[in-house]
């Protein structure tokens, strides 16, 4: 077995042989004691220091005395004293002058490199990088050693030296200062500092081999570790909010894992070894142990600390060289322009990742948890103060914030531009138009804002680069391109529905023409009308129409560009365009039509005339026979026949109309049928005598055959006289015509010379004035 002193000091040795990183960040509380202990250790160094310092000024007194008097000569001026200044105080000034550069020019020891280096790291290392402020640093450094070797100086000069009591003698700072004054240092004090040595190895448990072995381990481990990797994120390029937090969640866990499985068990194995504990009371192992807890949290608090600290680094907007780049896009739903992921969202994620880091390590069973093995662990206090993820949020939501500055304002200007097209504003727009009266090229102008809108919006970028974001724009300016598409096509579907119309109202026309033109006319005054109308439809109709197929023709070469035609609506427009050829073989076999039927009609109005001749000799032979009626029994007959050839005469006058009509139309000299005429002024006295006749013998019947008391004597009296006068009037009308008739013939007979007539010859009896001699005696008779 090997000797425990052996043992014990190898364990010392090797203890003693640690090797401690440097300390990063030394606490502001390093180096302070008790006031006791303070004034103890100030007093004993300045005793030192004086002492080294008054041989160095010694030395240095006498080297510059040497030098000094080696070189003065008798002509050298003295300094420029007061005038009103005696010997004796120009002698002391002179010797605290001479002496005090003689003090200042003794060497100075510069100050320690590693002061310099600790002062360095109280000096955040943002404020390090970069050339300037190496600059800075370096600059920094010169500056500390000159006050540092100008306060020595002083310092010594107002150790070795006091200054005479002369007013215009310079004193550079404050008043020298002074020996502690009222302690007792007759006594040795090494027993007190053996005692408070054994009491600080007893109580201070950091200073326990086993625990710097712990530390040694802690900043092995930890020193220049931090729980995720973020350095290369950005070089990943763009990156999705949800895989940047599997990805960092999955690295934290992995993280997690490697420092349980590495740094944890060894310190359980430190703790394992029988020398961990040695030194160490009974009574004080609890407080040793809450010694190793509280040393392990801070370490892990340190590194969940330092790797938040460097999450939050990540996304500084002063140095973009390590931030992520996040997709981002712009769309359009609903009518919305809107962010996806949304600001919110990922704010939530880059948040969620500061919650993450903290969640990490919280599981870590203290040291003499895991030793004894219970079944209720206990953890240590490895949560991040409160301050320091408020701090972390504050910092970042400032940052997301302002790294998200950019992609705002390019939604705005989305906004800005076209936020018209799906609030409303464009849709009442093109309502207001259409219910104005619009031209079709003020509609052409219209539209083409629209697709000039749509071509603008997919000329802009896809994607928008910013130090956080690569925003894609794709859905947003699809969604726009089909707003504005849509409404164009409004428009379009608008004035195309009005171009339909106009040419199914141009092909109706034509329509119209053709069936006119090709309609076989019944009459001559249809014919007349359809010749008018088609020399109308040639010389302007087909010319207003020509001219609207010309604008039709024009408008259709826009809509070829911009408009797809269905194919009822490009059988249409083909129909159009080649009426204008369609029509010239309609006008020629209309021209076809009128002549033949001109030759009909013309054919027709020649019968017509020589039948209304033949009629008109019918009709005045008929005439003839009514002088011939000499029966009174017959009288009803009489009217009946008078009026049937009333009639028949009534119509040959409308024939003789018709006739002249169409003469008319034809352009021919009017015929003229004075027997017509002739005819109608014979058949007169015939009505009137027959019907006057009847109604006497119809009178007379009843008046006879009625009854008695039913008779009025005067009415009587008076329709009696009434028929005479009319029947006497008529006598008087025949006898006068046969006089005219008579005289008529004489002289006909006397133009032919005829010397055998006899021109003396009473002429026969005429049967009507016979029948009017008769029914006047018969009412004469039935007068009396």
């Amino acid at each position: 077995m090997s000797d425990p002193n052996k043992a014990a000091i190898a364990a010392e040795k090797e203890a003693l042989n640690l090797k401690l990183p440097p300390i990063v960040r030394p606490p502001e509380d390093i180096g302070v004691d008790t006031p006791a202990q303070s004034k103890l250790l100030s007093y004993r160094r300045s005793k030192e220091q004086q002492k080294t310092i008054n041989q160095l000024v010694i030395e240095g007194a006498k080297r510059n005395l040497d030098r000094t008097l080696g070189k003065r000569t008798p002509s050298s001026p003295e300094p420029d004293y007061p005038p009103t200044m005696t010997s004796e105080i120009k002698k002391k000034a002179f010797n605290y002058i001479y002496l005090k550069q003689c003090v200042e020019s003794s060497p100075i020891v510069p100050i320690q490199q590693e002061w310099l280096d600790h002062m360095l790291m109280l000096v955040p290392e943002s404020l390090k990088e970069g050339k300037e402020q190496e600059e800075l640093v370096q600059s920094l450094i010169n500056e500390v050693s000159r006050d540092f070797e100008k306060s020595m100086k002083r310092y010594l000069v107002r150790s070795v030296l006091v200054r005479p009591d002369i007013n215009w003698l310079e004193d550079e700072g404050g008043p020298i200062p002074e020996s502690p004054v009222g302690l007792d240092y007759s006594k040795p004090w090494h027993s007190n500092y053996l005692q408070t040595r054994n009491q600080i190895l007893a109580n201070l448990h950091i200073v326990h081999p086993t625990m710097k072995m712990l530390l040694d381990l802690g900043y092995t481990t930890f020193a220049n570790t931090v729980l995720l990797d973020l350095t290369g994120i950005r070089g990943k390029g763009p990156i999705d909010c949800e895989s940047l937090r599997n990805d960092l969640s999955i690295q934290a866990r992995k993280a997690e894992e490697k420092i349980m499985n590495t740094w944890y068990p060894k310190v359980i194995n430190l703790f394992t070894k029988k020398e961990a504990l040695e030194g160490i009371k009974p009574e004080k192992l609890d407080a040793f142990y809450n010694c190793v807890s509280t040393l392990m949290s801070n370490q892990l608090k340190d590194l969940l600390k330092r790797t938040v600290e460097g999450f939050v680094k990540l996304f500084d907007p002063e140095d973009q060289r390590r931030l992520p780049i996040f997709k981002m896009e712009l769309t359009l739903d609903d009518d919305k322009m809107e962010f996806y992921p949304t600001f919110q969202d990922l704010e939530d994620v880059v948040f969620g990742l500061v919650e993450r880091i903290a969640e990490a390590l919280q599981n870590v069973q203290t040291v003499p948890s895991w030793l004894s093995g219970t079944s209720t662990p206990v953890n240590l206090d490895t949560e991040l103060p409160e301050h320091v993820l408020q701090w972390a949020l504050d910092k970042l939501k400032v940052a997301v914030h302002c790294n998200l500055e950019g992609a705002r304002k390019h939604y705005e200007t989305y906004v800005e531009k076209y936020s018209w097209l799906i609030d409303g504003t464009a849709v009442k727009l093109i309502e207001t138009f259409q219910a104005e009266d619009h031209t079709f090229d003020e509609y052409t102008k219209f539209i083409g804002k629209f697709f000039n809108l749509a071509s603008e919006i997919m000329l802009l970028p896809q994607w928008v680069h910013f130090p956080m974001v690569r925003l894609d724009c794709e859905d947003l300016k699809t969604g726009l391109t089909n707003k504005a598409r849509t409404f164009a096509n409004m428009l379009l579907n608008d004035i195309a529905s009005k171009h339909r119309k106009e040419n199914e109202n141009i092909c109706s026309e034509f329509e119209a023409v053709k069936e006119h033109a090709l309609k076989v006319p019944e009459t001559t005054e249809e014919m007349m009308e359809l010749i008018s109308y088609v020399e109308k439809a040639r010389t302007v109709g087909i010319q207003e129409l020509v001219s609207r197929i010309k604008e039709s023709k024009r408008r259709m070469s826009y809509f070829l560009d911009v408009f797809l035609f269905p194919p009822e609506d490009l059988a249409l427009n083909s129909a159009v365009l080649m009426w204008p050829w369609k029509i010239n073989p309609i006008f020629d076999e209309n021209d076809e039509l009128i002549e033949n039927a001109k030759h009909r009609k013309e054919n027709e109005l020649i019968a017509k005339r020589e039948k209304l001749i033949l009629e008109v000799e019918k009709e005045s032979r008929r005439m003839e026979e009514f002088a011939e009626f000499a029966e009174l029994d017959r009288m009803q007959q009489y009217v009946t026949d008078v009026r049937q050839l009333q009639k028949r005469i009534q119509e040959s006058e409308e024939a003789v109309q018709f006739i002249n009509k169409e003469e008319e139309l034809f352009k021919w000299e009017l015929t003229k049928y004075p027997e017509l005429d002739k005819l109608k002024v014979n058949i007169e006295p015939y009505q009137k005598f027959f019907n006057l006749v009847l109604k006497w013998q119809r009178t007379e019947k009843r008046w006879m055959d009625g009854g008695f008391l039913d008779l009025n004597g005067e009415a009587m009296e008076t329709d009696v006289e009434e028929f005479s006068r009319e029947i006497f009037k008529t006598l008087k009308f025949f006898q006068t015509k046969q006089k005219k008739e008579l005289q008529e013939k004489r002289k006909a007979a006397k133009r032919r010379s005829l010397e055998e007539e006899k021109l003396e010859e009473e002429p026969k009896e005429n049967p009507t004035i016979t029948m009017c001699t008769t029914v006047m005696e018969q009412i004469k008779v039935f007068k009396e």
